[in-house]
C-alpha cells in the first residue's frame, strides 16, 4: 500500500531558475483561490501545518516544494517525490497585474519543468464549472500532462448527492467520471484514492 511516511519543506521559488534541482518527480497542486489546497496537502501528509493555511484567500504568492518519502510496503526501501504547491488562481481581490504575474508563473513552471509527472486540479464541489478551471484544464491537456480533479469540501453537501454531483461536473468538465475524485480534508474522504493515483503516477 502507497504511503507517505516522511514530508519536509524544501523552498519557494518563483522563476525556474530557482526551482529546486532535486531530479525527483514533481506532482502539483493546483486550484483556484480558498479551494481548500493547503488543508488536502495537509491531510495526505499527515500534517497539520506543513502547507500554511491563511484566512485571506491568494496568499500564497509563490511555488512550494516540499520533498516527500513515501514506502510502496513494509520491506521495500522508501521513494521519493516533490509535491508542488502551486498559488492559487482567480481571487478578484487583487490587482491585475498580481493575477498576471501568477499566471506567468504557473505557466513557466508547466513549460520549464521536466519531472512533472501529474497534477492534482482542486475544484469546489458545490459549485458548477468556473470558466478558469476550464482553462487550467486545457492548458493541461495542451501539454499533455496527466491531471486528476478532486472535489473538494465534500462534507459540505449530503452525502447521498455526491455521486450525482460528480456525474454533473464530469459532463461540465467533458471528462469522464474517473477524471473526478470527491474530497474532504475534513472528513478524509478521497485521501486514499487520491494517493493511488499518485502512487500510479510516479511508480
Amino acid at each position: 500500500m502507497f504511503r507517505i511516511v516522511e514530508s519536509q519543506f524544501i523552498k519557494s521559488a518563483v522563476l525556474p531558475k530557482d526551482y529546486p534541482a532535486s531530479l525527483n518527480y514533481d506532482i502539483a497542486f493546483v486550484g483556484k483561490s480558498n479551494v481548500g489546497k493547503s488543508s488536502m496537502i495537509n491531510t495526505i501528509l499527515n500534517r497539520k501545518a506543513i502547507a500554511k493555511i491563511s484566512s485571506t484567500p491568494g496568499k500564497t504568492r509563490l511555488i512550494n516544494f516540499f520533498d516527500i518519502r513515501y514506502k510502496v510496503d513494509a520491506t521495500a526501501e522508501s521513494g521519493q517525490v516533490n509535491f508542488v504547491d502551486l498559488p492559487g488562481y482567480g481571487y478578484a481581490k487583487v490587482s491585475k497585474k498580481e493575477r498576471d504575474s501568477w499566471r506567468k508563473m504557473v505557466e513557466a513552471y508547466f513549460l520549464h519543468r521536466r519531472q512533472i509527472r501529474g497534477v492534482v486540479v482542486l475544484i469546489d464541489i458545490r459549485h458548477k464549472a468556473d470558466p478558469k478551471d476550464l482553462i487550467m484544464i486545457e492548458m493541461l491537456k495542451s501539454q499533455n500532462i496527466a491531471f486528476i480533479i478532486t472535489a473538494t469540501k465534500a462534507d459540505k453537501i449530503p452525502k447521498s448527492k455526491i455521486n450525482a454531483t460528480l456525474n454533473d461536473l464530469a459532463l461540465q468538465f467533458s471528462l469522464e467520471k474517473d477524471k473526478l475524485i470527491a474530497f474532504s480534508a475534513l472528513k478524509k474522504t478521497g485521501k486514499i484514492g487520491l494517493l493511488n493515483w499518485i502512487h500510479s503516477k510516479i511508480c
